[in-house]
């Protein structure tokens, strides 16, 4: 097992890779070897007995290759592993908070990314893995491959004793069971008046949704659920527009009350409303918080730096109380588990539940929330989009950049907006504001580019603002394009 990972695939948040470019099998078995060594030197298990991992994948025609790997890697790392086979992410997550003897969790899985790219999610003992944790397990393979061996450089423990067992567990039917539960207490006949699309896009979601829809009230009309790692009919990132295009003609030609969409693992969710309109992650985020505040006055609603302000002036028109962190998935999983708040978002689509539920992002659950929360709210998702304030905003501007030049540019523009006495919130790179609107600069944490975003309140103040950034781009030596 002679291994070093190529840095690159080594994220912020994940391990995502191109297959037979720069991820290959023998990195999935590094890297469960190593987190097998991970497990060991934390002690999660009960005394005397092994770690135990849950391990998922999706339906990436590389996932099934990549699983058995990393479960070679784990098993020999003495690490009991339980096979849970096809599945979405948030499937594994609930496999893994579920069941009590396990203390970790991997899915393989690419996500929104190309059909050749593939990669791990992995949470450890209910938190999220990423950061210095994926950094401090690259070190681990790096060091053990130096000295020739993986298995033999102790890494995992008391390596070469005995290997972990493996089990295969099936987790369709408790996962399906346990989001259905969530809709106890809406009222039914008002969910059977309910007329819905799905869309998932060939991605792992499918059989769930499947097998959701064959038991849920209402009217359901799916759109591609077979698993499919070809890709077939479009893309699975509900974050680009043009890949909603069959459900927004699904929505309209039937007439249907909302259509919603998942990534190729189904943490993130898109929606559509009755008009076809996209209904964006700030805006769900928006619609998810005016319910919960139903119940739940004086909420903590989480929303990452890219998020419109309209969201934070509706949950605080509501007499919820707002707090804005850092993009990204693990990021905002960590900051709700520190603040106690209830409910989180992000622009992505990644929507996080703590209120009955585990605290992780899940497109599911978010789908069956809209639909409770239309029917609790006595107002359809048409209608509430309505009501949101109509703001001009550009989507995620990608400005590429020298590689690890990223965090200097930012501190220099910001360095010149503080110098004009502006207003800035530092939480996640610079977001500046004024009274007509705000625009956004970050360094991205997974490749060599700039984020940005603006927001304004009308056409003509998005256009003063855009030129605002441009100038303090230009003055750091960079060009938006």
């Amino acid at each position: 097992m002679s291994q070093r990972l190529d840095p690159s695939i080594l994220r912020e948040y994940d391990i995502r890779g191109v297959v037979g470019a720069n991820l290959f099998a023998r990195d999935a078995r590094a890297i469960g070897f190593a987190f097998a060594g991970i497990m060991h030197e934390r002690r999660l298990a009960p005394e005397g007995e092994r770690p135990c991992v849950a391990v998922g994948y999706d339906g990436r025609l590389s996932s099934p290759m990549l699983e058995a790997a990393l479960v070679e890697g784990l098993v020999a790392g003495e690490v009991d592993v339980i096979r849970i086979g096809l599945s979405t992410t948030p499937m594994l997550y609930f496999a893994e908070a579920s069941s009590p003897e396990v203390q970790g969790g991997i899915q393989v899985t690419g996500s929104h990314n190309p059909k050749d790219h593939n990669g791990f999610k992995i949470v450890c003992a209910g938190a999220p893995f990423f950061g210095g944790d994926i950094a401090k397990l690259g070190e681990r393979i790096e060091a053990a491959g130096q000295g020739g061996d993986i298995a033999a450089s102790g890494v995992g423990g008391t390596i070469g004793v005995e290997q972990g067992r493996v089990e295969r567990r099936e987790f369709l039917v408790a996962y399906t069971d346990r989001l259905l539960a969530d809709l106890a207490g809406v009222d039914g006949d008002a969910l059977a008046r309910l007329r819905i699309g799905w869309d998932t896009g060939n991605g792992a979601g499918g059989p769930i949704v499947q097998a959701l829809t064959a038991r849920l009230p209402g009217e359901h009309h799916l759109l591609f659920p077979e698993v499919d790692g070809h890709f077939p009919h479009h893309h699975p990132d509900p974050t680009v527009e043009c890949n909603l295009a069959d459900l927004r003609s699904l929505v309209v030609a039937r007439q249907l009350d909302f259509g919603v969409a998942f990534d190729g693992d189904a943490d993130r969710i898109g929606l559509v409303d009755g008009l076809g309109r996209v209904v964006w992650g700030d805006q769900i985020l928006m619609i998810l918080a005016q319910d919960l505040l139903q119940r739940m006055p004086d909420a903590l609603i989480l929303a990452d730096v890219k998020a419109s302000q309209a969201l934070f002036d509706h949950v605080a028109a509501l007499g919820g109380r707002t707090a804005m962190w850092k993009t990204g998935h693990s990021l905002i999983k960590s900051r709700m588990k520190e603040t106690g708040a209830p409910l989180a978002g992000e622009m992505t689509g990644h929507l996080f539940f703590a209120e009955n539920w585990y605290g992780f992002d899940d497109g599911m659950l978010a789908a069956l929330r809209l639909m409770a929360a239309s029917v609790r709210l006595g107002q359809s998702i048409t209608d509430l989009r309505s009501a949101m304030p109509e703001m001009a905003a550009t989507p995620e501007l990608r400005i590429s950049v020298a590689a690890g030049r990223g965090p200097a540019l930012v501190r220099a523009v910001r360095d010149g907006v503080v110098g004009q006495g502006r207003a800035v919130d530092e939480t996640d790179g610079i977001r500046v504001s004024g009274p007509d609107g705000w625009w956004l600069l970050r360094a991205s944490n997974t490749e060599a580019k700039l984020s940005a975003r603006v927001e304004g309140g009308t056409p003509q103040a998005l256009e003063r603002l855009l030129a605002d950034l441009d100038g303090h781009l230009a003055a750091v030596g960079v060009v938006r394009g």
